[in-house]
């Protein structure tokens, strides 16, 4: 019985709270679908099955390492620009930033994480566009949530989830004043998204173009 359980352990994840209820929708659907054809009752299994998976909360091993930044989200580095601007939204005005894209497509882990140690100084919540995630204007056209979270020795990283063409709901548990370890789950984005990151001139980006990231994982840059 322990060996049973132990493989189920293997073969399973947790679910993120927030895919309960889609979950729920999938698999009533399903039961009706099923009721009316063999044929549409395993389209409606196969939609079900993809939306438990799409909702995996796995944990991840968060790199201990002094200064580093790691990756808020699972995706591919889709842009790395040099002095880029924040978010209007923030208040930054024209000053500049490093600015790095991660896109995540529909079958990556869409549970966001907090790249770095410190306190959250601001949450803006902007609506907007669902532009594809891809697409150059994503960052200023589309819904997002940005954060500032300001580390022990003052250094301010913006971390945005940005909406996709897809995507249509942003959920971030992240309130001004708050403290967090690099590394906490702090929210999601449903069905496709991208996250972009800023970094002031003392950060170094340690990623590459192209590069594929593991949320909580991944190293994507270091402060010097």
């Amino acid at each position: 019985m322990n060996d049973l359980l132990d493989a189920l352990k293997l073969v399973t994840f947790p679910i993120h709270k927030e895919g309960y209820k889609f979950i729920f929708i999938f698999a009533i659907a399903t039961a009706i679908l099923a009721l009316l054809s063999n044929f549409l009752g395993l389209i409606g299994i196969v939609a079900t099955l993809w939306c438990i998976f799409f909702f995996r909360d796995p944990e991840r091993v968060v790199p201990l390492e002094d200064n580093a930044i790691i990756s808020p989200a699972d995706g591919v580095i889709t842009r790395v620009e040099y002095g880029a601007e924040a978010p209007e939204e923030l208040g930054y005005g024209k000053q500049k930033f490093n600015k790095v894209s991660i896109f995540l497509n529909v079958f990556n882990v869409h549970v966001n994480r907090v790249p770095v140690s410190g306190k959250v100084e601001k949450v803006v919540y902007q609506p907007g566009k669902f532009l594809s995630a891809n697409a150059d204007d994503a960052s200023i056209e589309n819904e997002r949530n940005s954060v500032v979270v300001k580390t022990a020795n003052g250094t301010e990283i913006i971390f945005v989830q940005v909406a996709g063409l897809v995507a249509r709901r942003i959920v971030s548990d992240l309130k001004t004043g708050q403290d967090v370890i690099a590394g906490q789950r702090y929210g999601i984005i449903r069905f496709g998204s991208r996250a972009d990151l800023y970094f002031p001139e003392n950060v170094e980006i340690k990623s590459l173009l192209g590069q594929t990231m593991v949320g909580g994982e991944t190293i994507i840059a270091k402060i010097n």
